[in-house]
C-alpha cells in the first residue's frame, strides 16, 4: 500500500493516510478518470465501504480528495444517514484535514487556500475556484484551457456538446449550447476544449 499510495500523494503524506486507511478499515480503489467526480464513497450490497478516487489527479487533489472521501466514510460509522455534506461531515472533514495543512505536504502557495476552504468546505473542491486553480497550479490539462482563458463570443467544446462562451456573470460564464440553444452557466475554473472557428 505505501508503494502504491506514494504514486498519488506526497511522501510525508503516506503514513497518516496509511493510518486513517487501516483504522477506519477503508477499502481504497484508484480508478480511472471520470468526467463529474473526483471520488466517491459508497457502502457495498455486502455492507463494507468502498471509496474510489481518480487516478488522474496531482497529488495534491489525490489527498484532499482521498480524505474528503474518508470523511463520508468517517461520518456514516459516527452518524448514520446524514446531509451528505452537512455539518456532521464538515466537521469530520476540517477534523481528518488538520494533520496535513503544513508545508511539507502542501506547498505555501496553496495552504492559505487550503486553510480558508476547510473554514467552510464545499461539496466539491472545483466550487471554490481559488483553491482549485492552485491545486491545479494554475495550468489546465494539455489540450484544454481554462473558460475564462477563452474569449467572448467563441466555441468551445465541453462534454461531446459545442458552447458559445457569453458573459460573465458574478462568479459564472453564461454559455450558450449550440445544440438546444439553451443558455448554461459554467463555473470559472471549468477546463474546456477551444474550437478554431
Amino acid at each position: 500500500m505505501t508503494n502504491t499510495l506514494q504514486k498519488y500523494i506526497s511522501e510525508n503524506a503516506v503514513p497518516i493516510v496509511i493510518y486513517l486507511i487501516n483504522e477506519h478499515k477503508v477499502n481504497l480503489k484508484i480508478v480511472n478518470q471520470r468526467q463529474t467526480k473526483h471520488g466517491d464513497f459508497r457502502t457495498l450490497p455486502n455492507g463494507k465501504t468502498q471509496i474510489t478516487v481518480n487516478n488522474n489527479l496531482n497529488k495534491h487533489q489525490f489527498l484532499l480528495t482521498l480524505i474528503h472521501e474518508i470523511a463520508h466514510h468517517v461520518t456514516y460509522k459516527k452518524f448514520g444517514r446524514v446531509q451528505p455534506h452537512g455539518k456532521e461531515w464538515k466537521t469530520v472533514f476540517q477534523h481528518l484535514m488538520l494533520p496535513f495543512l503544513r508545508p511539507d505536504i502542501y506547498p505555501t502557495n496553496i495552504l492559505p487556500y487550503l486553510a480558508n476552504h476547510m473554514k467552510n468546505p464545499k461539496a466539491s473542491t472545483d466550487a471554490d475556484v481559488k483553491l482549485s486553480l492552485a491545486l491545479r497550479e494554475g495550468m489546465a490539462e494539455p489540450g484544454k484551457s481554462f473558460i475564462f482563458d477563452i474569449p467572448q463570443g467563441s466555441i468551445f467544446q465541453y462534454r461531446n456538446t459545442l458552447y458559445k462562451r457569453g458573459y460573465k456573470r458574478r462568479t459564472r460564464y453564461e454559455c450558450l449550447n449550440l445544440t438546444d440553444k439553451r443558455v448554461y452557466l459554467f463555473n470559472q475554473n471549468v477546463e474546456v476544449i477551444p474550437v478554431n472557428q
